[in-house]
């Protein structure tokens, strides 16, 4: 028995909080009340969607009531709609910005727009059949004693749009400079290292270009630019520099063959006209200054023992030397127009 009462006292118990919890239903009364108590701030029923918030109120009129009638129910419908807040308004209302303007329309139809647009546009520069003329000056990079900088002049002609034969030259004469570095280690240490200077050089070049492109700077500026590769045979005239024995010794210049490897890069401002970049390395063969004096007489050129004798001068062999040489000028196209072959 008193298990049977507690059993009843437990599903008391269960059923006293969906009795306390659970929410009357409000009474749909008419459209003036409900509608009124939303907008003045009252409770709203939150089991309604929030559009229909507002037609609790709007009663459907009986049939046989005239359109004065109907009227009227709409009017107090309106109402209802006006405290439920209705179905929202549009993306335009909720964000302005969103929207163009009529002014915002009338100043976007004066601006100018191309109306010829080219997937794939024509190449920018056509190099086919014209003279490449590039004044450049240039400077050595691989030698810290010695300095090699002097004008030069690149000439090519473009047999086809990719390939062209052309001529280098450089002078160097006057402009060689021994560094302060160096004559300051020799003076003090009474160390010195062979160096040699140059006095001309020139070439038969050839020219390929594999690569050519454009990019965007400067905002909406569009620069077009190619990458070649040269190469050529040629020679290069170049004497020692007498450091060990300066007394007694002086170097004629000799010329020897040199052969030249090079990449660069052009970067056109017009048709015709483009700044260009190119790094080199002449190859050629050099005699150097031997390290060591003869002991003979001094004043006898003949004697093969004499400090006077030029066949003492110079190491015995040759050394294989680079010269890498940076270049920085303008390419001039000739002429300074010309036609594509095929329309746009």
């Amino acid at each position: 028995m008193k298990q049977a009462q507690w059993l009843l006292f437990a599903a008391a118990l269960a059923l006293v909080p969906s009795t306390a919890f659970a929410q009357k239903k409000k009474p749909t009364g008419g459209g003036a009340a409900s509608g009124g108590a939303a907008a003045g701030g009252g409770e709203i029923d939150l089991d309604q969607p929030q559009g229909q918030q507002g037609q609790q109120g709007q009663q459907q009129p009986p049939p046989d009531q005239g359109q004065a009638g109907t009227g009227g129910t709409a009017g107090t419908g309106g109402t209802g709609a006006a405290g439920g807040g209705g179905e929202g308004g549009g993306i335009c209302e909720i964000d302005p910005s969103a929207c163009p303007k009529m002014e915002n329309i009338a100043e976007m139809a004066k601006k100018k727009y191309k109306q010829e647009i080219y997937a794939v546009e024509q190449i920018y520069v056509l190099r086919y059949h014209r003279v490449e003329l590039t004044p450049y000056w240039g400077f050595t990079l691989n030698d810290q004693f010695v300095s090699h900088p002097g004008p030069g002049l690149n000439a090519n002609f473009y047999i086809t749009n990719v390939f062209a034969i052309g001529l280098n030259g450089n002078f160097y004469d006057g402009l060689n400079s021994d560094s302060d570095f160096n004559f300051q280690t020799r003076r003090a240490t009474r160390v010195a290292v062979p160096l040699n200077e140059y006095q001309w050089s020139a070439a038969l070049n050839f020219t390929y270009v594999p690569v050519y492109g454009k990019f965007a700077g400067f905002g909406s500026f569009i620069f077009s630019y190619d990458l070649y590769a040269t190469g050529g045979v040629g020679a290069i005239s170049t004497r020692p520099i007498p450091v060990i024995d300066p007394d007694n010794r002086k170097f004629d210049f000799d010329p020897k063959v040199c052969f030249n490897l090079g990449i660069g890069l052009r970067i056109f401002v017009t048709r015709w006209l483009a700044i260009t970049g190119e790094i080199r390395d002449y190859i050629y063969p050099e005699k150097l200054e031997n390290l060591s004096i003869a002991t003979g007489p001094i004043g006898q050129p003949n004697d093969p023992t004499s400090p006077s004798n030029p066949n003492t001068w110079l190491q015995d062999g040759v050394d294989i030397t680079n010269n890498f040489q940076a270049n920085v000028g303008l390419s001039i196209f000739l002429p300074f127009s010309f036609e594509y072959r095929l329309p746009k």
